[in-house]
């Protein structure tokens, strides 16, 4: 039953619904302090970085340009080098030292990375486990030589992953200095970032070569000299340059690089440049090399040596990959109007999924991506196949995992694996190697950036695909993580407990959530893109992404940075109650019928149902002498004096008044907790008592001024059945089980029966060639 409203008639019902839904607040708890400003967290803006996050009328930037002559020694596994570094100070500094990063030192005994690694011994361990202690190698860089322009040594020190060179004169702002490095390293084995791996069967090995060379570390407004040590894994703060490289290989491997490839005819076969030919207007891969001229050269052996030659301009880096065991296939795509390569090197180990997917996978990352951001400016785009799981990108070029059974079968999880690791490590041409933040400093500027793009880039690759980030309900488990378990994603990228949890997945469904739930898709597209727009080519920060995304769009964020990115609490709203109210309706023959039903259906008791067979006659029934005026007088009539005053307020509203009188509205009173802390809209859905339904939805701002609790009236024209919070799964409640009204019922815990079963070790690919004796199709070369 329901319970009944009394209006206030004359001036005042108009006003009733408005009266209804205020809330005057009892205690205003932390709301306030929640949804005020991020004033004095951000950086205060200037004329470097705008209080409107878009870069300023005097930033800057530095760029260093490098020749690079490179070797690699197939036999030793070792990479020898010499590159000549111009650097152009075009800040308003004077430097008297540049400082250069020298990332293999990582690999060194006495390395800080390696030395603060902790972890025990459980029992039993892989060889692996102990390969970084106990491998006699040395390895890190061997600097062989530091030079000027002019020849002379240049003063240099080494501090671990970095090394400072004192100029002999002080860089003025507006100048550029050239200096030359020599140097040599030993290969290490594939780490997840780079190195080689290798392969029993044919003794060949892949080579996935990246951080080779020293690099200028970044210099800008925000930092100074940005020489964080490199400990493995927060990854690399890199200033914007143009490269010449040219790279000596074994004249049997297949070279792919960051650039385009400057001496095609000297290194490849008059076959092979026709192909490269037919490849510009293909509308599918075409095998530039294929598997059988890649199985022949694996068990041959070289004769010589050949030079690859590349150029890529403004980048920020230049990785390349090296094998005779590479399958090379390519096609030219259009992009926002420009043609470019999408590329793929993997060995026959990764057919047949490699030669179906990848370079298809590339070429749809590149389109997606530039829609939702901006259009990819490089010519080239590369997926290489490296050792299974996981990847690693560079300007250009990537290294991804992704590998199916030797018998050529996979898993759907192995197949929706390596797509989405394409699409992940290709999408970082974007973010941070277009907008290129500062890894080191703030992982997911660029992971958790990258992630939601992903996500969306998956979507429209395959309904359905199965993300493994992106939605609401898939940061669940992290977020009902106790809080000492966790750090906001508002943290330096060496110290993120549960890194792929912080930096890709927390970031990317928080993107999700604004984009779907909180600004609409509109004006976070419109919002997003100008962010890549106006940060393309050069280096934002925190502050510079927040505000734009406030600037572009026009609606105040700071409440959602503060709870999704500078703390660690959870969703968690719960409907605790809802009562439901009727408008008392005034006219007093109805009032009469309606109370004449809920007096007889209050009669209606199991004693009162019992007693009319149990008890034949009553005292009065036997005795009517006994009954007196009460007994035949009509509690629920109608009185004349009743009639005469409804006739006279009836006659006193208007149209509209009358109107809300006669509708028989429902008032649905919403009691909704914030037990979690981190504040977010309310979403709420009523299911009729026709079967239909309709959402309701209140921004997060409903909480200002009391973030524990909020009573909402919500008016319905049909009798709700059941109220449901966050139907869609939006927010990330961490806790569903108290968001309907009435209650669910609980669900019986489920136990398993079983006889002597196990598992399947076969996938099922394997399992369906099993059963009909023949192979299923998967994958096609």
């Amino acid at each position: 039953m329901r319970n009944t409203l009394k209006l206030l008639f004359g001036v005042l019902i108009a006003q009733s619904t408005s009266l209804l839904a205020q809330q005057a607040p009892t205690n205003p708890y932390n709301g306030n302090k929640r949804f005020e400003q991020l004033e004095t967290i951000l950086p205060t803006p200037n004329t470097y970085r705008t209080a409107s996050g878009s870069p300023g009328k005097e930033y800057w930037q530095q760029r260093a340009d490098y020749d690079i002559k490179a070797e690699l020694d197939d036999v030793e596994r070792k990479i020898t080098g010499s590159e000549t570094i111009t650097y152009f100070n075009n800040s308003p500094d004077e430097l008297g030292y540049l400082w250069l990063q020298l990332d293999q030192n990582i690999f060194q005994k006495d390395a800080i990375g390696n030395n603060t690694k902790t972890g025990g011994i459980n029992g039993q361990a892989s060889f692996d486990q102990f390969k970084n202690i106990t491998d006699p190698k040395k390895y890190g860089y061997n600097i062989l030589s530091v030079k000027d322009a002019k020849g002379s040594p240049l003063k240099h020190t080494i501090n671990n992953t970095m090394m400072r060179i004192d100029l002999p004169t002080p860089l003025k702002s507006g100048a550029s200095v050239s200096f030359s490095i020599d140097w040599n390293y030993l290969i290490t084995e594939y780490y997840g970032r780079s190195g080689y791996e290798y392969f029993a069967k044919d003794g060949n090995v892949n080579y996935f070569i990246a951080h080779w060379f020293p690099r200028m570390a970044v210099y800008n407004d925000v930092y100074g000299w940005q020489h964080k040590q490199f400990l493995g894994q927060g990854e690399f703060t890199l200033t914007f340059g143009n490269y010449k490289v040219a790279l000596t290989v074994p004249n049997d491997h297949v070279v792919g690089a960051s650039g385009e490839l400057q001496n095609p005819t000297a290194v490849l076969s008059a076959e092979q440049l026709k192909r490269w030919e037919k490849a510009k207007t293909a509308t599918r891969p075409v095998l530039l090399v294929s598997q059988e001229e890649a199985e022949k050269a694996e068990k041959g052996k070289p004769t010589g040596k050949k030079t690859w030659i590349y150029k890529a301009d403004n980048v920020r880096d230049f990785a390349f990959a090296s094998s005779r065991k590479f399958i090379w296939d390519a096609m030219q795509v259009d992009v926002e109007g420009k043609k470019v390569w999408a590329m793929s090197l993997y060995p026959k180990e990764g057919n047949p999924l490699w030669g179906q997917y990848s370079t298809m996978v590339v070429a749809h990352t590149l389109r997606s991506y530039s829609k939702h951001s901006v259009a990819y400016p490089y010519p080239v785009a590369y997926s290489c196949h490296s050792v299974a799981g996981g990847g690693m990108e560079y300007p250009m070029i990537s290294f991804n995992g992704g590998r199916p059974e030797a018998d050529g079968t996979y898993s759907e999880a192995v197949k929706a694996g390596m797509i989405g690791v394409i699409i992940h490590e290709v999408g970082h041409n974007f973010f941070p190697m277009i907008i290129n933040s500062d890894e080191r400093q703030w992982s997911w500027m660029d992971e958790g950036l990258n992630t939601f793009c992903q996500y969306l880039a998956e979507q429209e690759w395959d309904r359905n695909f199965p993300s493994r980030r992106g939605e609401p309900q898939f940061i669940v488990p992290y977020m009902k993580t106790d809080p000492t378990q966790q750090v906001p994603i508002m943290t330096n990228s060496e110290n993120i407990m549960a890194f792929g949890a912080n930096a890709y997945a927390k970031p990317a469904t928080a993107l999700n959530i604004l984009r779907e739930t909180v600004m609409g898709r509109e004006l976070f597209d419109a919002a997003f893109k100008e962010y890549a727009r106006r940060w393309a080519f050069k280096q934002p920060y925190p502050a510079d992404f927040f505000r734009t995304m406030e600037d572009a769009s026009g609606v105040d964020l700071d409440w959602f940075w503060k709870g999704w990115f500078y703390g660690v609490e959870p969703v968690n709203q719960s409907l605790e109650t809802v009562e439901w109210f009727g408008i008392d309706n005034v006219d007093p023959t109805k009032k009469s019928e309606v109370a004449r039903k809920e007096a007889e259906a209050k009669r209606q008791t199991i004693s009162n149902i019992r007693n009319k067979k149990d008890i034949q006659k009553t005292v009065v029934e036997e005795n009517p002498d006994m009954k007196d005026f009460y007994n035949t007088y009509d509690r629920f009539a109608t009185s004349e004096a009743d009639k005469k005053r409804f006739d006279q307020t009836m006659s006193s509203l208007n149209e509209d008044e009358k109107k809300l009188v006669d509708s028989n509205k429902n008032f649905y009173v919403l009691n909704v907790k914030n037990k979690g802390g981190l504040p977010m809209p309310v979403i709420v859905q009523a299911n009729y008592e026709d079967g239909t339904n309709e959402v309701f939805r209140f921004p997060a701002e409903i909480w200002r001024l009391n973030d524990k609790e909020i009573k909402k009236v919500i008016p319905t024209d049909k009798k709700v059945a059941k109220w449901t919070l966050d139907p869609f799964m939006e927010i990330a409640d961490i806790e569903t089980e108290d968001n309907t009204f009435p209650r669910e019922p609980e669900q019986p815990s489920r136990f398993q029966v079983f006889k002597g079963q196990r598992p399947s070790q076969l996938n099922p690919m394997q399992e369906a060639q099993k059963k009909s004796g023949s192979a299923v199709q998967g994958a096609k070369n």
